[in-house]
C-alpha cells in the first residue's frame, strides 16, 4: 500500500506539501486506475491487481490533512489485510534540496508532522518511506507558510521530475526488491 501525503483541496494541489499526493496521482495515471472514496471513509483509495504477479497495490490520499494522516492507518491496514511491512508512505521533507529523492526502510520523523502522526498511530517507525526533498525556505519565516506555498518555477520543474521519478521506483517496486529499488533511486542525485 502506497499513502502519499497531502493536503485535501484545491488551496493545497500545487504546494510544495502536497508532492505525496501527486506522486500517487502520476502512478494511478501510469496504471489507468481511479480513485474512489468509499461512503463515511477519510481517505481515497485505488486498487490495482496484476494477474501476473497476483499481487495488489492500493493507491491512498488520505483528506485528515496531514497532520492527523494517522488516524486512518489501523483502518486501512485492516481494510487490506496488509501488513505494515507492506507499507509505503511518500512524502516531502526540508532536509534535501529540492529534487534529492529518499527511500529508507525505516527511520524518524524527522519532524515531518504526517510521519509523526502515522508513526504515533502505529506505535513503529519499520516502513519504507519516500521522502522528496522540497529544500528549507531561504528566507527566515514560517516553516508552514514555505510547505504551504507553490514552488517558484525553476524549483518546479526540478520537483516535476523528482515526482516522476518517485513514481517510476514506486512501479519497480511491484517486480524488484526494495534494496535494488533505494540503490538506484538514491544514486540519482540532481
Amino acid at each position: 500500500m502506497v499513502i502519499g501525503l497531502g493536503n485535501p483541496g484545491t488551496v493545497y494541489a500545487d504546494t510544495r506539501h502536497n508532492v505525496g499526493f501527486k506522486v500517487v496521482d502520476l502512478v494511478a495515471r501510469q496504471l489507468g486506475i481511479r480513485f474512489k472514496r468509499s461512503p463515511f471513509k477519510r481517505y481515497l483509495i485505488a486498487r490495482n491487481i496484476t494477474p501476473a504477479l497476483n499481487e495488489k497495490l492500493y493507491l491512498v490520499k488520505p483528506l485528515t490533512y496531514m497532520n492527523r494522516t494517522g488516524v486512518i492507518i489501523d483502518e486501512l491496514l485492516k481494510r487490506t489485510s496488509l501488513s505494515i511491512t507492506e507499507l509505503l508512505v511518500v512524502c516531502d521533507t526540508l532536509d534535501f534540496s529540492p529534487g534529492i529523492c529518499r527511500l529508507k526502510k525505516k527511520g524518524s520523523a524527522a519532524g515531518h508532522k504526517g510521519l509523526t502522526s502515522i508513526i504515533e498511530h502505529l506505535g513503529s517507525n519499520k516502513f519504507l518511506r519516500l521522502a522528496i526533498g522540497i529544500g528549507r525556505p531561504k528566507v527566515q519565516g514560517r516553516i508552514e507558510d514555505y510547505v504551504l506555498a507553490a514552488p517558484r518555477k525553476k524549483e518546479a520543474l526540478i520537483l516535476d521530475e523528482a515526482i516522476v521519478r518517485s513514481a517510476m521506483s514506486i512501479l519497480c517496486l511491484l517486480e524488484e526488491e526494495p534494496e535494488k529499488v533505494m540503490n538506484d533511486l538514491n544514486r540519482k542525485e540532481r
